[in-house]
């Protein structure tokens, strides 16, 4: 078993499939405030970043607009969609593995911070961990952040860290800690055989089983 004492996992794509979700209220939204229909693919490239960045990148939003769809869309999430995920098969398993051997874990999501902790209760991850940090209401906290308030709430003392995610959102957040970073190739963001440019991961897995293998390695 690899010594890492603490691992973080992402959310959106890493221990849950949002997809359906999130695509429809991003849909909803859009509608709402008048913008171009986008197209499934770039519907699926809001899940990952900060939502705010995604309205901005796709519809060049700013100021109070900005903050409109981005109101807009966390209220019909929140509301009507939150729980329309679906766990990928082995998380759990990845998870008992993990605690059997003395591994304490997190999560670390640009998900709302509210929205996270339901979600996440909702699916039992609370059974495993009880660090659950998302977003800020504001939209400040970067993924560091998030993924350094889980290390600060570990009760562990400088804890070896691998953090577990599929953007490299995930991996920069990690990087710019000088934490390891472990690509998963299941959820929205890196795919297998796309050379994971920029990630610099320390491992790659198709599955969470396959993440067990490695860990287990």
């Amino acid at each position: 078993m690899k010594d890492y004492k603490l691992v973080v996992f992402d959310l959106d794509g890493t221990l849950l499939d949002t997809t359906d979700g999130i695509a429809a209220s991003v849909s909803h939204a859009i509608s709402s405030l008048n913008l171009p229909a986008l197209s499934r693919e770039a519907l699926l490239s809001f899940i990952g970043p900060p939502i705010a960045d995604s309205f901005a990148r796709h519809f060049g939003l700013s100021g109070a607009l900005l903050q409109k769809a981005v109101e807009t869309y966390r209220n019909d999430y929140g509301s009507n969609r939150l729980f329309e995920a679906v766990p990928y098969p082995g998380i759990y398993d990845a998870f008992e593995y993990l605690r059997s051997g003395g591994v304490k874990t997190a999560v670390a999501t640009y998900k709302r911070e509210d929205c996270a902790v339901r979600l996440l209760q909702h699916y039992g991850f609370d059974r495993y961990t009880d660090l659950m940090f998302g977003a800020d209401k504001d939209g400040n906290l970067k993924k560091k952040d998030i993924i350094m308030k889980c290390i600060d709430n570990s009760n562990l003392v400088a804890p070896k860290t691998l953090v577990v995610g599929d953007t490299l959102h995930d991996a920069k957040g990690a990087g710019s800690l000088g934490l390891d970073f472990f690509a998963v190739t299941y959820g929205f963001g890196f795919k297998a055989g796309d050379g994971l440019s920029g990630a610099n991961a320390v491992g790659v897995a198709e599955s969470p089983a396959k993440f067990v293998e490695w860990f287990n390695g």
